[in-house]
């Protein structure tokens, strides 16, 4: 599929489906389950991956411009598809054949399991256990967070190495193994319908081959494969909330009237000042946004960099932006079918997803100064 047929395909998808559904996904905290169904149909679960398997082959450009498409419409979509994109990039480099080929059909739903209850936003650092059993792996931990906790076929999964040295190593866990456990349905302020629940192991055991990668490789993984894409896609999440936050925000003044001065709320000069703001927010944040995908693409020398600052850029402009788009729309943005404030709630998720804005502002802080980011 060319760019722009998977661009039709996309907007067909949206306007038939996810938007159809995204109302009840939010009010009833309900995972999206059509709307990734019907991704998956057309072919943009596998996005991705690779053609020799099945899959599209795009890269980070692309998924930018998909992720944010959806989060103008759903956020918990966006969120759900943001996490399966960055495991199938795990599974891609790491992964068995047969699941890549599921992954690419839109089989099997990839997601990250990394953060932990014990290291908490430092997900790069877990503290959970593998342990060697004769020739099986036993796997101890407590996820505080995975996306589609509940409907992923297989976490992407992070724990101390076996043996090796290294902070981390990444294996391939069933969602149904024998002895993880799901905490309970996610009943959140945003992205309600993203399925997102701790997750407990207890003794799970799986084969050496599991392992994605070698023992003691996963914080390389996550540095060069995972970090960059989910920073890129994290923030093409919230530019997307910023996007239909603009958008319903000009429809709204462009076609309410005071109807007792025959004048739309647009013809006040104070409304058009905080739409100008809500727009030059938005278009910086593409901008970066656009420029960090390039970056990325390139191999640029400053790719690290952008990829720091473009989730914090993002999520923080996202949150200025939707708070004015409530106060654009006054009292009718508190009614839900209007869509300003689920989009508003779904906007504060960024700041606190890991790494967070404070954690990326200090990365962005020691990288700019010359400092180790981990040191």
């Amino acid at each position: 599929m060319t760019d722009d047929e998977i661009i039709e395909a996309l907007e067909r998808v949206t306007a038939d489906v996810i938007n159809e559904h995204a109302i009840e996904v939010d009010a009833s905290a309900a995972f999206p389950s059509a709307s990734i169904a019907a991704l998956a149909e057309a072919g943009l679960l596998g996005l991705i991956s690779a053609p020799e398997v099945g899959g599209l082959g795009h890269g980070p450009r692309l998924a930018s411009q998909v992720i944010r498409r959806v989060s103008r419409t759903c956020g918990s979509t966006a969120m759900v598809l943001c996490m399966h994109y960055c495991g199938t990039a795990v599974l891609e480099k790491h992964g068995p054949r047969a699941v890549r080929e599921a992954a690419a059909r839109g089989e099997h739903l990839s997601t990250l399991a990394f953060s932990e209850a014990g290291s908490r936003s430092h997900f790069w650092a877990p503290v959970s256990t593998a342990t060697k059993k004769g020739d099986a792996v036993i796997l101890d931990a407590r996820k505080s967070w995975i996306t589609s906790a509940s409907h992923a076929a297989a976490y992407v999964w992070s724990s101390k190495p076996v043996a090796a040295e290294g902070p981390s190593t990444i294996w391939l866990v069933p969602a149904d193994a024998a002895g993880l456990s799901v905490a309970g349905s996610f009943d959140g302020l945003g992205l309600r319908g993203n399925d997102s629940s701790p997750v407990a192991a207890q003794g799970v055991s799986l084969s050496a081959d599991a392992m994605l990668g070698e023992d003691g490789q996963g914080f390389e993984i996550m540095m060069q494969v995972v970090l960059p894409l989910f920073q890129l896609l994290n923030a093409s999440c919230s530019l997307g909330l910023m996007q239909g936050a603009l958008e319903r925000s000009v429809g709204h003044v462009s076609g309410t009237s005071f109807a007792h001065l025959g004048s739309a709320l647009r013809d006040l000069p104070t409304i058009r000042a905080y739409v100008a703001r809500m727009q030059i927010q938005t278009s910086m944040v593409q901008t970066l946004v656009d420029d960090t995908a390039a970056a990325i693409e390139a191999g640029r020398p400053d790719a690290m960099l952008r990829v720091l600052e473009c989730k914090a850029a993002a999520g923080e402009a996202a949150t200025a932006v939707l708070d004015t788009a409530m106060r654009v729309c006054g009292g009718a943005a508190f009614r839900r079918e209007v869509g300003v404030e689920r989009l508003f709630r779904d906007g504060r998720a960024a700041g606190v997803m890991a790494p967070t804005t404070d954690v990326l502002y200090d990365f962005i802080g020691k990288a700019v100064t010359g400092m180790d980011l981990f040191g």
